[in-house]
């Protein structure tokens, strides 16, 4: 074992076979005609000893993939989709397993690695032998955490995998080939073939990495999404010069996948890709504030400006703070870590059906704009109990509701 990636074939193979038993594949087996084998990233995660959650098996058998299949789900009740009807690949759900089977594309195995999308992807376990088979040195390139392609036509059958080389980045840490740089930057306008939720899926897959930064640093400086001029933008930050060591280990793995789409994609980008109507409103509420304070000092804002900011960005507070001036994060992070401060955890000591039935308001305007207003007195404690606060909402109804001749 050297850095965590096992070397030795023997080794390799006893930790396959060890961990077929631990997942119930073996009882698959029996299944598969003579010539089928195991490839991809089951083999790469065992071979780097990277534990997943989610177990996904690709498996090659020579013919009738669906048949094969079928049989399988039916003799353990499980989940069977059709993938892809005309190359026959299917996919069976059993538990938290996910194995995908399909013919082989060419009349040898070595021909059919060749068609993979990566070296690392291109190891394969040859069932009937108990051997693996590396024709393509991906087990090199695993050792030297180096990614490149056998062929560039591989990629374009499936432009998705332009994009899946900044998730070995993200995920892995690995290097990317020169040479497949230059043709990332070539071909990036063919990820527009993609179908939306597989791009939106890769993404946060990219965003979620051990290694996400570099990754992320690496998509806006090759203009991935972007035009040219796109992260002149005012709202992009140079992330290679943001202090994330000011967010502590949960901060980081909760805000910041969010943080790096936002400097990824603008609000128009995240519409045309169809993200979720949530990342779309945080994303619109991080911009609009950004710009309010791009045009006025902090220290200008008003009550009001202050608590509606609080108000809107409470639930993704650190996302922003690396909008702010320096000297105010820190600051501003430790006031939002204490649930106590109503500034930065707006709250209210009355509620609706309080207020409605010692004042007999209705339902409308009149009452959010009273809750809003006993909300702001709270943040800047000039209110401190139940009472105060009955008080405080009977003067402004005298105030604000509206009055009948």
């Amino acid at each position: 074992m050297k850095n965590n990636f096992l070397i030795d074939h023997t080794l390799i193979i006893d930790e396959l076979e060890k961990s077929i038993k631990v997942h119930n594949l073996d009882s698959v087996l029996p299944f598969l005609p003579k010539g089928s084998f195991l490839v991809g990233g089951y083999i790469r995660n065992i071979i780097l000893q990277r534990v997943n959650e989610e177990v996904d098996v690709d498996i090659v058998v020579p013919v009738n993939a669906i048949e094969i299949g079928e049989k399988i789900s039916d003799n353990f009740d499980s989940k069977f989709i059709i993938l892809d009807k005309k190359r026959e690949v299917v996919r069976i759900i059993l538990n938290h397993i996910s194995i995908d089977i399909a013919n082989k594309v060419s009349s040898t195995i070595e021909g059919d690695l060749s068609a993979r999308d990566f070296s690392i992807n291109s190891v394969a376990f040859l069932f009937d032998k108990r051997c693996l088979f590396d024709p393509l040195n991906g087990l090199k390139d695993l050792e030297l955490s180096f990614l490149r392609t056998h062929s560039e036509i591989n990629l374009l059958n499936d432009p998705l995998r332009i994009l899946r080389c900044f998730r070995f980045v993200s995920e892995l840490n690995f290097k990317i080939d020169p040479k497949l740089i230059t043709f990332i930057k070539k071909n990036k306008g063919k990820l527009d073939l993609v179908a939306k939720e597989r791009i939106i899926y890769e993404i946060q897959k990219i965003v979620n990495g051990a290694n996400a930064l570099e990754a992320i640093i690496m998509i806006k400086k090759f203009n991935i999404f972007a035009s040219d001029n796109l992260y002149q933008d005012h709202f992009f930050l140079d992330l290679s010069k943001v202090n994330y060591a000011e967010l502590n280990q949960e901060e980081k793995k909760r805000f910041l996948p969010f943080f790096f789409i936002t400097q990824i994609f603008d609000v128009l980008s995240l519409e045309k890709l169809k993200f979720s109507k949530a990342e779309i409103a945080k994303t619109k509420l991080l911009r609009k504030w950004q710009t309010f304070l791009n045009n006025k000092n902090i220290s200008q804002l008003n009550e009001l400006d202050r608590f509606k900011l609080h108000q809107e960005l409470e639930m993704f507070l650190p996302c922003f703070i690396f909008h702010l001036p320096q000297n105010l994060r820190l600051a501003w992070l430790k006031r939002w870590r204490d649930k106590e401060d109503k500034l930065f955890h707006p709250s209210n000591l009355l509620n609706g059906d309080v207020i409605k039935k010692n004042f007999e308001i209705e339902d409308g305007p009149i009452l959010g704009q009273l809750l809003q207003y006993l909300s702001k007195e709270l943040a800047y404690k000039r209110l401190n109990n139940f009472d105060e606060a009955i008080y405080k909402a009977k003067q402004w109804i005298e105030q604000n509701a509206p009055k009948c001749d």
